[in-house]
């Protein structure tokens, strides 16, 4: 099968950085579906794992968590789903990835296709979707109110792929009002276009531009990028007992300003219950259909914002390039094995 791989972590600008390969088509066994992939999307995490993690010598390590594709085969113990399925899913960090004609993933952690979207958007909502409603509705527990805090949420990097999908759900499917943070013109216009109420810059102290709403002290904050450079502003804006949930990678975080105000911190990282294995596994493909099911109600749509062609090794280099710009907006896509 045509793959997408690497051996050694390079810059993505070096020749050998992604490169076209075959191997051989894998055989699912256990819970495992073998799905034919039709479109892929690249985050953050691609281009973190290929900058840090290399294969054994010799082997080839194949990257890609987001997936949209057809059921091939199941193996022996799985129920779910049936050869022909349509299934959209953001993989397993542990195992071969999705930049794949043919990938294994294991069928708790898998949902049905939204109907109403074609192959590429369904692509650009697994992994942001499952972080997204993990953060917001099983760390956070953004329905439960903040005594005394205003109802509403801090969303920073607003433009990006997780917090695309997070404004839409504060705003569709709690009573929150919804503050984003966004900094060009561009940026600002999406943000505004998924359902934020209020927009701040993310370039400029937040403490006091959310002051400014008038809205008093909000009771959540959620942070998907450079959480260190904000972090001394979130513990001055955030209510007490308020509830701050991160998903970036800060060195160090001191958190202890947020002691005096007795604030939550919570991580999520939504590969703990694949890698974990934990208890309640299948809870991903049961908020994946969830989703799937607002989307085609149309209570969320698609953050694709980049469709850059087919999957290739070279459109593959640009969709890593362009993540680590810094300057995406929404969700980078790639659709179909040309040829």
């Amino acid at each position: 099968m045509r793959a997408i791989g690497y051996q050694d972590s390079l810059p993505i600008e070096a020749a050998a950085a992604l490169v076209d390969i075959t191997l051989p088509k894998p055989e699912p066994t256990g819970r495992d579906l073998l799905v034919e992939v039709r479109a892929i999307s690249v985050n953050p995490v691609d281009t973190k794992v290929r900058r840090r993690s290399e294969p054994e010598p010799g082997d080839w390590k194949v990257l890609g968590y987001d997936a949209v594709g057809t059921v091939a085969a199941v193996g022996s113990q799985a129920s779910l789903f049936k050869p022909g399925d349509a299934v959209f899913y953001a993989g397993d960090i542990s195992r071969p990835g999705t930049n794949a004609e043919y990938h294994l993933v294991d069928e708790r952690i898998v949902g049905r296709k939204p109907e109403s979207l074609d192959w590429g958007a369904a692509a650009a909502l697994p992994l942001t979707a499952i972080t997204a409603w993990e953060a917001l509705f099983d760390r956070l527990t953004a329905t439960r109110p903040v005594p005394g805090a205003a109802p509403a949420i801090l969303i920073i990097g607003g433009a990006g792929g997780v917090a695309s999908i997070a404004i839409q759900m504060a705003r569709r499917l709690t009573n929150l009002t919804v503050i984003a943070t966004a900094s060009r013109p561009e940026t600002r216009a999406w943000v505004r276009d998924l359902g934020a109420h209020h927009i701040v810059d993310h370039g400029r102290p937040l403490a006091d531009q959310v002051a400014a709403l008038e809205l008093g002290e909000p009771g959540l904050v959620f942070s998907t990028t450079h959480t260190d450079r904000h972090l001394s502003e979130i513990a001055a804006l955030i209510a007490p007992q308020g509830r701050f949930g991160l998903i970036d990678d800060p060195p160090a975080l001191d958190i202890n300003p947020f002691k005096r105000k007795s604030v939550s911190v919570h991580w999520e990282l939504m590969f703990t219950r694949s890698s974990f294995q934990t208890a309640d596994m299948a809870a991903q493909g049961d908020l994946l259909n969830e989703v799937a099911r607002v989307v085609d109600n149309a209570t969320l749509r698609t953050t694709l914002g980049d469709h850059l062609g087919s999957i290739n090794a070279a459109n593959l280099k640009r969709a890593h390039a362009l993540i680590e710009s810094g300057r995406a907006c929404g969700k980078v896509v790639l659709e179909g094995f040309a040829g």
